[in-house]
């Protein structure tokens, strides 16, 4: 069924899961709400899904190890925030991961929509980019870095773009997609509590792409994002370009670690002929939960197929 949502009008607050309290801030002044509370399956984050508090996935807080993501004003066709650190003023200074010092992803709530860019920073240290907030919505953006002197964080907050927005369901899960004219396959399922193997073997016009080129240091870069709660998981690639044993295609292979059981929404980059696409796959992890999607289920309006829909107008990468 699908349900259509007005999001509008101004609110006030951005908390921290544990209790703090943070200043308000506009976001590309067509977002109103700058706040880091989840629904309901996100209050329950640690204690339902048997995490304890010292080993909560990335992504779930605003502020962590004295770290604090913090939105600033903008104009509204950018996106622009700062980290502060223990010492209560912005950083700076930040080493490379990746190849990059700051991954911004933005993902909707319902994971219809996903982007993956990477901010300019100002000697102020002020990360800024062209708005990756594409279309109404109630979105979560991740930041993904790693201070200088510090060990690597990934901190969320959530965002609300005014505006009609249509809810979608989850995608059921599927071993195959397409994206951009390729085709994108899995194998391997990720398993609660341990190191799990997951290949993604790239195709075009039915021959294997074996001459992918290097994307942020690897012939991939995975993310998953757990429902519901969206819990972060930097999946990490085994092996990199240069090494002597990674080939460039057609299969790239990942080490998952999922902390529970539940659903999980996969984006895979990957670049070929100059271009970055992303492949969506939706997988689900130890026993289904009761609203899992399953096969043959049939989502409300066109189900997103790969990396074609990540909200409106689409999706980037910079």
């Amino acid at each position: 069924m699908r349900t259509v949502t007005r999001l509008a009008g101004f609110a006030v607050g951005l908390a921290a899961i544990f209790g703090a309290t943070y200043t308000v801030g506009r976001v590309a002044d067509r977002t109103p709400v700058v706040e880091d509370r989840h629904d309901g399956d996100a209050v329950h984050t640690t204690e339902e899904r048997g995490e304890p508090a010292d080993r909560i996935p990335g992504g779930l807080l605003v502020s962590d190890r004295g770290y604090t993501l913090d939105p600033v004003a903008a104009p509204a066709d950018q996106f622009a925030f700062r980290i502060t650190g223990p010492d209560g003023q912005p950083v700076t200074r930040y080493d490379v991961a990746h190849d990059k010092r700051m991954h911004l992803i933005v993902a909707r709530r319902d994971l219809s929509g996903f982007r993956h860019v990477h901010p300019d920073l100002a000697a102020d240290g002020t990360w800024r980019v062209g708005t990756p907030l594409a279309g109404p919505g109630q979105w979560r953006a991740f930041a993904d870095f790693t201070p200088t002197g510090g060990e690597p964080l990934t901190l969320g907050v959530d965002v609300t773009v005014p505006g009609a927005l249509t809810e979608r369901q989850l995608p059921a899960p599927a071993t195959s997609t397409t994206v951009d004219g390729y085709t994108v396959t899995l194998a391997g399922a990720p398993q609660p509590g341990r190191t799990s193997p997951l290949t993604l073997t790239v195709s075009r016009d039915g021959r294997p792409v074996t001459d992918l080129e290097p994307y942020l240091g690897a012939y991939g870069h995975l993310v998953a994002l757990r429902r519901g709660d969206l819990a972060y998981l930097h999946v990490h690639p085994d092996g990199t370009p240069g090494d002597g044993r990674t080939q460039p295609g057609p299969a790239v292979t990942f080490l998952a670690d999922v902390p529970s059981t539940g659903s999980y929404r996969l984006y895979l980059d990957f670049r070929h002929g100059g271009a970055v696409h992303t492949a969506e796959f939706t997988v689900v992890t130890g026993t289904p939960p009761a609203d899992a999607p399953t096969a043959g289920s049939n989502p409300s309006g066109p189900a997103p197929s790969g990396g074609a829909d990540h909200g409106t107008p689409g999706h980037g990468h910079n």
